[in-house]
């Protein structure tokens, strides 16, 4: 029932910039805690990979592609996370996959993530 929704990609032109909000659902009612959330893309042919994650003590990891650009963040009592993306370039272009780690007793840990949302970022 977990679900993680994300929002805010479009079509942008070079030098703009968009912010990609995922609200992670499911979890009312149950003990649970989100260790790290993240955000990933993925270009045609191209495998996933790491854009930026982010823990629950608020530290960060960001790729050097998109550092000083790109800025995670989080809202623990939202469980939402966001990603501020200025200065896009064309090369910033793929499909963009929320990421969290949740561990819920007696589960453990488990990874989950969203459906991904599109960003296009025109010459």
């Amino acid at each position: 029932q977990v679900q993680l929704v994300e929002s805010g990609g479009g079509l942008v032109q070079a030098g703009g910039s968009l912010r990609l909000s995922c609200s992670v659902s499911g979890l009312i009612g149950v003990i649970y805690r989100i260790d790290t959330l993240g955000w990933y893309r993925q270009a045609p042919g191209t495998p996933r990979d790491t854009v930026a994650t982010i823990n629950k003590d608020g530290t960060t990891n960001i790729v050097e592609p998109v550092k000083g650009r790109f800025t995670i963040s989080r809202n623990n009592a939202k469980d939402t996370v966001y990603l501020q993306m200025d200065s896009l370039k064309p090369e910033d272009t793929g499909e963009y996959w929320c990421y969290a780690h949740i561990s819920r007793p007696p589960l453990g840990p488990a990874d989950y993530w969203g459906q991904g949302t599109q960003v296009t970022v025109s010459s």
